[in-house]
C-alpha cells in the first residue's frame, strides 16, 4: 500500500469561505486568489469550490491557462502583470486582464501590436513600497495609459500592508483616494483581512475584494483572531497515519538531537509526516496533533519522513490510528492550519504552500 499520508481539499469549505468574504462586502465583486498553485491547494482541485466568484486573480501566465483550460470564460487577473513584451500576446489569446505598476509595462503596451484593446489595472504604491506607481506619479500614469489605443479600459489598484494590524487602512485609503477620487474606472483593494476586519467600513468603496488567505481557511489576523472567530472553515486537511509505537520509561530520548527527554513512562507513536512532506521542521515539542481526532501533542524533532507523538491522551490508538497533522479529522475536530504555524513561527500561508509535491491528494466535498 502506499505511504498513509494524504492531503484533502474540501470543496465545501472553500465554497463556504467564498461566501464569508461576499458578505463581508455585500457590493462588491469578488476575485479569488489561486497564486502559488491555489496556496499549494492546487488549482484543478480548488477550482469547483471557487467557481462561484466574479474572477480570478494570480500571478503567472501558465496558471491562467489552467484556469482558461478548466472552461472559465470570465475575468482572470495577472496580479503583477506581464513580465516581458510577448506575455502581452497571450493576454489577447487568453483575455487576460493584468497589473501595470511601472513606466516599463506601459512602454510594453505602447509597442504591443493588437487588434483587441487591453483591461488594466494600474497599481498606485500609496505605502506597501513595492509595487505601484506614488501617488505623486499616479495621474501621469494613467493620462499615458489612457492615451494609448491598446488600452480598453483603466481600473484602480492598490494594496493594504496593514489591514491586519492596529494601523489599518486609513492612512493608505486617504492617500488613494486623494489622487483617484475624480478618475474613473473601478476599484479593487481589499485583500482578505482588509474584507474580514474593515468590510464596513469600506462598504460602497471597492468593487471588487481580493480575498486569498481567508478562502483557504486561514486567519488574515492571527493570533489576534482564529479562523473559528471569523466563520471560516478549513480547505485543507493534512493527515496520515501511526505506523509504530514505543513505550519509553523515565530518561528515554526520542529522535534527533535527543531533544525531548521522557520524565516516566510514556507510549509515543510514530507518523508518516515530515519537513519532505510540507510538515515544518521547526515545529518543537508541545506542537497539537490529533490523533483519532483527539488533541495531543508532537514530542521531539520533526525527520525528513515522521515525527513521533504523545499517545496519553488516546491510549486506545495504535497501529494505523488516523492523525491530523492541520484541518479536519474524521470525527469533525478541527486543527488550524495556524496553530501549528504559529509554533513553527510562521503563518498558514507558508505552510499551505509548502505541501510537498509527493504528497498525494485528493478533493472531497
Amino acid at each position: 500500500m502506499p505511504r498513509p499520508i494524504l492531503a484533502t481539499v474540501h470543496t465545501a469549505a472553500l465554497r463556504h469561505n467564498l461566501a464569508r468574504a461576499r458578505t463581508a462586502a455585500p457590493d462588491a465583486r469578488v476575485w479569488a486568489v489561486v497564486k502559488a498553485d491555489a496556496y499549494g491547494h492546487g488549482i484543478e482541485r480548488a477550482f469547483e469550490g471557487l467557481r462561484g466568484a466574479d474572477g480570478f486573480a494570480l500571478l503567472d501566465l501558465t496558471e491562467a491557462a489552467r484556469v482558461r483550460a478548466l472552461d472559465w470564460r470570465g475575468p482572470i487577473l495577472l496580479l503583477e502583470g506581464c513580465f516581458e513584451l510577448r506575455d502581452l500576446e497571450l493576454c489577447s489569446r487568453l483575455a487576460l486582464w493584468h497589473t501595470v505598476h511601472c513606466d516599463e509595462q506601459i512602454n510594453m503596451l505602447a509597442a504591443h501590436k493588437t487588434q483587441v484593446p487591453h483591461r488594466v489595472f494600474l497599481k498606485m504604491n500609496s505605502g506597501m513600497n513595492r509595487l505601484g506607481f506614488t501617488p505623486e506619479r499616479y495621474r501621469a500614469a494613467w493620462t499615458r495609459l489612457n492615451a494609448l489605443p491598446q488600452v480598453e479600459e483603466i481600473s484602480l489598484m492598490t494594496h493594504f500592508s496593514d489591514a491586519d494590524g492596529p494601523k489599518g487602512v486609513a492612512v493608505q485609503l486617504q492617500a488613494f483616494e486623494a489622487v483617484t477620487q475624480d478618475l474613473p474606472g473601478e476599484r479593487t483593494f481589499s485583500n482578505s483581512a482588509a474584507t474580514l476586519r474593515h468590510g464596513a467600513a469600506l462598504e460602497g468603496q471597492s468593487d471588487w475584494i481580493r480575498p486569498g488567505i481567508a478562502v483557504y481557511g486561514s486567519a488574515p489576523d492571527y493570533p489576534e483572531k482564529s479562523a473559528a472567530d471569523w466563520d471560516l472553515l478549513p480547505a485543507m486537511t493534512l493527515s496520515s497515519k501511526i505506523i509504530a509505537t514505543q513505550n519509553l520509561v523515565a530518561g528515554d530520548t526520542v529522535g534527533y538531537g535527543s531533544s525531548f527527554t521522557a520524565d516516566g513512562p510514556l507510549r509515543i507513536g510514530v507518523v508518516a509526516c515530515g519537513y519532505a512532506d510540507g510538515y515544518p521542521r521547526h515545529c518543537t515539542t508541545g506542537t497539537p496533533v490529533l490523533v483519532n481526532g483527539v488533541r495531543t501533542r508532537m514530542v521531539g524533532r520533526v525527520s525528513m519522513d515522521m515525527i513521533t507523538v504523545d499517545l496519553t491522551p488516546v491510549p486506545d490508538a495504535g497501529m494505523g490510528s488516523e492523525v491530523t497533522l492541520w484541518g479536519r479529522s474524521s470525527t469533525g475536530t478541527v486543527l488550524s492550519i495556524d496553530e501549528i504555524a504559529g509554533s513553527a513561527g510562521t503563518v498558514g500561508y507558508e505552510l499551505m504552500c509548502a505541501l510537498a509535491a509527493r504528497v498525494p491528494a485528493v478533493v472531497a466535498d
